[in-house]
């Protein structure tokens, strides 16, 4: 089996991935392990809870990045450059495409919020204004992060797990 192909079916299976960046002041690597959302082809999107984050300005600063696999056994390291989304109407799909996928991890409240994603999803769709609650919600999904990583590169295996995630500075 080739290794893309491998690389195809453990971004496919996958919730985590490990992401190298570099520090935007201090220019050290650092190490970012988090969900993501896969396009099926040459694209990752990273969000998370909403908020500011070190590692966006990290990837905003600094775009050249690498990607790691390290579910299922097979670990790859691929390329990828890191573009930063920041207006609404380009955020939104692919947040919402975010709260999809990391609701198939099961659990919690996340029959309630995959109702609430449905209504937004058809408040969308039939391109009506964020009034009444929908407000609340595009509140939360404009505080979001949301980082576009493009696989530039060939999957490269790894015959050791990749690098540990980088441990938050302290206070």
């Amino acid at each position: 089996m080739q290794a893309d192909d491998a690389f195809r079916r453990a971004l496919h299976t996958s919730f985590v991935i490990r992401v190298t960046h570099r520090g935007r002041r201090s220019g050290l690597p650092r190490v970012l392990e988090t969900t993501y959302y896969w396009d099926g082809a040459g694209k990752l999107y990273l969000s998370g809870y909403p908020g500011r984050r070190d590692w966006v300005a990290n990837m905003g600063a600094h775009p050249d990045a690498t990607v790691y696999t390290v579910e299922r056994g097979q670990w790859f390291a691929v390329a990828a450059t890191a573009r930063v989304l920041r207006s609404r109407h380009e955020r939104t799909p692919y947040v919402m495409a975010y709260v999809r996928h990391w609701l198939r991890l099961g659990g919690g409240q996340r029959r309630l919020i995959g109702w609430v994603l449905c209504a937004v999803q058809v408040n969308r769709a039939l391109r009506l204004p964020w009034w009444g609650p929908f407000y609340c919600i595009r509140r939360v999904f404009d505080a979001m992060p949301c980082v576009e990583l493009t696989l530039t590169g060939t999957p490269v295996p790894l015959d050791a797990p990749p690098p540990d995630p980088t441990l938050p500075r302290s206070a």
